[in-house]
């Protein structure tokens, strides 16, 4: 008798062939929401904003331990996921950049640890105060290094949040009023991967016809096809937004126009103005003040132009529990780091000259760790385990039952 329970067998298939048994769903695993992506770029860049607080190569590499961890954790199998490599080669450019320019331009520092001694071009009266050659100190290069660890560091960090967010559903849950400036920034950042791959299956089959896929020629032949593909798709996506009602406002009065364009401008100002001032050592008084009128004022003009958007959510994510403890780790972790770096300023930015190591601060170390919460609180699901086929006797067995 063909056929039966459990796992069954093609009738016209050769004989002993078993088809494998039904997927079945793992009753052990909870499906749990996924995290609003907001609370992921919350989390980066408040990782991001800790880097900032310090220049000590420890707690930089901490910072970057900190990040890949959670990365490596809680990323999900989809394309845009996988950008974290490319922020970190930016970020290694980024570095080596910083000390070719310490080496070639020199650097006010004083030192005394002479490593190597250039050829030093002479420059006209005009260009005083711009040295090209010289002296390498090493001095010079620690301080390159530092702050060149530091800009990295921020770099891996936004590379972590661009690993972690979905684009899309980042989209779907920003403000009515900065909903098409979004849709032209997520739909840039998707394409480049788009471009990328289609570069790659050109190449690839230029490679297997025997035909060049480098230089000069080869870069024409495989370029005008992916930016005719590239235009395309750009075409047919500008036909899909019209066909969906993209780019329709509702009318509003004139003040209500002039009002949310004043509290946007102003707050956006007060926004820049008060973040300098908590960079800067001479700002501290009034950078946070100014920081939080300017968040408020942002705010209420993003609310006010939210109703020239009328436009509806379908499954609006929600800012539960989970995404409240993944920014707060990343928040706890900013403002633990600006507290040390007001306490402790010598651990977190240690001097180059006299050259010393720089050592571990122990609590602005433990500080930082707080940012792995979100490795254990959000994880990525699991992928299922491929299911073997069923033992040929046990196949048969069900099948003469």
């Amino acid at each position: 008798m063909a056929g039966g329970r459990g796992g069954t067998r093609s009738g016209g298939g050769p004989e002993g062939a078993v088809a494998p048994s039904p997927a079945v769903p793992d009753a052990g695993r909870a499906v749990r929401d996924p995290l609003h992506p907001g609370a992921w770029w919350v989390w980066a860049l408040a990782l991001g904003t800790a880097a900032t607080r310090t220049t000590n190569p420890l707690l930089l590499a901490l910072l970057t331990a900190t990040s890949a961890y959670v990365v490596a954790s809680c990323r999900p199998d989809a394309p845009w996921a996988r950008s974290y490599g490319a922020f970190v080669k930016l970020a290694l450019a980024v570095l080596v950049i910083r000390l070719f320019f310490a080496v070639a331009l020199g650097s006010p520092i004083p030192g005394t640890h002479v490593l190597v001694t250039l050829p030093e071009v002479a420059l006209p009266d005009w260009a005083q105060g711009i040295r090209l050659g010289g002296r390498v100190t090493a001095e010079t290069l620690v301080r390159a290094l530092y702050e060149g660890l530091k800009l990295a560091t921020l770099l891996i960090c936004v590379g972590a949040a661009n690993s972690l967010a979905n684009p899309a559903r980042l989209l779907k849950s920003l403000p009515g009023a900065l909903y098409e400036m979004g849709v032209a920034v997520v739909v840039a950042l998707t394409y480049a991967p788009h471009l990328i791959a289609d570069m790659q299956r050109l190449r690839a089959a230029r490679r297997l016809r025997g035909r060049p896929d480098r230089g000069l020629r080869g870069l024409v032949q495989v370029g005008l096809p992916v930016l005719e593909g590239a235009l395309e798709r750009s075409v047919a996506l500008a036909a899909a937004m019209d066909a969906r009602g993209y780019g329709r406002t509702a009318d509003v009065p004139v003040r209500v126009r002039r009002t949310t364009a004043a509290l946007t401008l102003g707050g956006l100002l007060g926004v820049c103005a008060g973040t300098y001032g908590l960079l800067t050592a001479a700002g501290g008084t009034y950078g946070l003040p100014v920081l939080l009128a300017g968040l408020a004022a942002a705010l209420a003009g993003l609310r006010l132009g939210g109703r020239r958007s009328p436009r509806t959510r379908y499954r609006p994510d929600r800012w539960g529990p989970r995404a409240w403890l993944v920014a707060g780790s990343g928040a706890a972790v900013a403002a633990l780091l600006t507290l040390a770096a007001s306490r402790e300023p010598g651990a977190l930015n240690p001097g180059v000259v006299p050259l010393v190591a720089p050592a571990l601060p122990l609590w602005p170390a433990a500080a930082v760790l707080i940012g792995l919460l979100p490795a254990f609180v959000s994880p990525a699901p699991r992928k299922p385990a491929p299911r073997k086929p069923a033992p040929r006797g046990a196949a048969a067995r069900e099948e003469s039952s």
